[in-house]
């Protein structure tokens, strides 16, 4: 039977029909089984429990308040219902843990409580500084334990050029005074920091450490130059197997066999001089040292490794440490607020190490560390005398060194001065 040609077409309006529906159906059943999916995904999402330091805090309030006055962990934890004998268990708990007499005024902690019908703490969190923190767990069980922050490392570079000084040119950029400390640390022999000109400059590459985003320090400088009356030096850092130090690129160490100054970077108050006016004496005598001025109780470190051969206290001296740093150098730290734990006569120092703190014992007007310098059993001038320097770059690590120095003069050279960027801003946008 052969059928007309309306009907073949009709035929298969019908089928074009019929698969346009069933895909419209399998359509609508895809989407729904997706909303499904993604609703089902977001009720998994909104379920996920919120957690702090370990602690499921969906059903508790996170409160956040400082340590007051003379307050005790009794004082924080009795007033949100903590039992007197939950309390003695946490100050048992924290034997070897933490000291609950080191409770610092004005040191954050959060409370996790729990609102009934009397709120309750479940927790409580205290943060010695930016990284170490204690948990009081007052839960289903009590106990103490300790943890520290994770710390983030990342690698900044930025340049400068100096109006006044250097601590003021950082300052002025924001960024942390310790990497003032650094750079200071760095070219202590190479440039007198009492001294610098308006236009000498500096590009550094250094290692920032930050937790929750906030700096709390500098690990490390790369890599830095700095131009002081026209002449460049440049340090990398570079560990060598036995100790890490800062080189030229010729593989020579910048250290020399001592640190330059006694105390971080601060003030020279006064100066190495055959006759200077005492400003409580109040008449001319020699003044056979370097005053650095610095706030009571800021560390004097020794400039280098020796025996302690005097701790006391002196009626013009005040509370002072002299070290013998061998048979040809000894340095003497006068003025002291009071003298480190251990020092006394015999007891071996590294360098750096801090032997005393800022003060102003004795004859003294004010804060600050008098130091004092012998060669060969004559006072000198600390900051002129000539010293050998440190361990230069081992043969057999001169290959690699020479690779990594390499790398980082690149990116040294890669980094414009403020000058430069204004420059080539002002260029762009012609």
């Amino acid at each position: 039977m052969k059928l007309s040609s309306k009907v073949v077409i009709g035929i298969f309006i019908i089928i074009f029909v019929l698969a346009g529906y069933q895909f419209w159906v399998d359509q609508n059943k895809l989407q729904a089984n997706l909303k499904k999916i993604t609703q089902e995904e977001e009720i998994v999402k909104v379920h996920e429990p919120v957690i702090f330091y370990g602690i499921n805090i969906d059903s508790l309030e996170v409160v956040r308040e400082k340590i007051k006055s003379r307050q005790r962990l009794s004082d924080i934890l009795t007033p949100y219902n903590v039992s007197k004998e939950d309390i003695y268990s946490l100050s048992l708990s924290s034997k070897g843990i933490f000291d609950l007499r080191k409770l610092r005024v004005n040191k954050p902690y959060d409370l996790l409580i729990k609102e009934d019908s009397l709120p309750q703490a479940k927790a409580m969190v205290y943060y010695h500084n930016d990284i170490d923190y204690v948990i009081f767990h007052i839960d289903d069980s009590v106990f103490v334990e300790k943890g520290a922050k994770e710390i983030e490392v990342k690698e900044q570079s930025t340049s400068g050029v100096i109006n006044s000084s250097l601590s003021a040119t950082i300052s002025d950029m924001g960024l942390s005074p310790m990497l003032t400390n650094e750079l200071a640390d760095v070219f202590a022999w190479q440039i007198d920091f009492f001294r610098l000109y308006p236009g000498d400059r500096f590009k550094v590459i250094y290692e920032e450490q930050l937790v929750e985003g906030k700096s709390i320090g500098i690990s490390a400088i790369k890599a830095a130059v700095f131009e002081h009356n026209g002449y460049e030096s440049y340090a990398y850092f570079y560990d060598q197997g036995t100790s890490v130090d800062y080189f030229d690129e010729k593989g020579k160490s910048l250290r020399k066999a001592f640190l330059k100054y006694p105390v971080q970077f601060s003030r020279i108050s006064s100066r190495y001089s055959g006759s200077r006016y005492h400003p409580v004496q109040k008449r001319y005598k020699a003044h056979r040292g370097t005053d650095f001025a610095a706030p009571r109780g800021t560390p004097i470190r020794s400039v280098g490794e020796g025996t302690v051969v005097a701790a006391q206290y002196g009626k013009y001296n005040g509370n002072y440490v002299k070290i013998r740093h061998n048979s040809i150098y000894t340095t003497q730290y006068l003025h002291m607020s009071k003298i480190a734990s251990g020092m006394k006569p015999g007891a071996h120092v590294k360098q750096g190490q801090t032997i005393g703190y800022v003060g102003a014992t004795g004859l003294a007007a004010g804060n600050h560390v008098c130091y004092r310098f012998w060669k060969g059993g004559y006072q000198v001038d600390a900051l002129k005398v000539k010293l050998p320097s440190s361990e230069p770059i081992k043969e057999e690590r001169m290959e690699d060194f020479v690779q990594v120095v390499a790398s980082l003069k690149q990116q040294l050279d890669a980094i414009s001065y403020p000058i430069e960027k204004m420059a080539a801003s002002i260029g762009g946008a012609k």
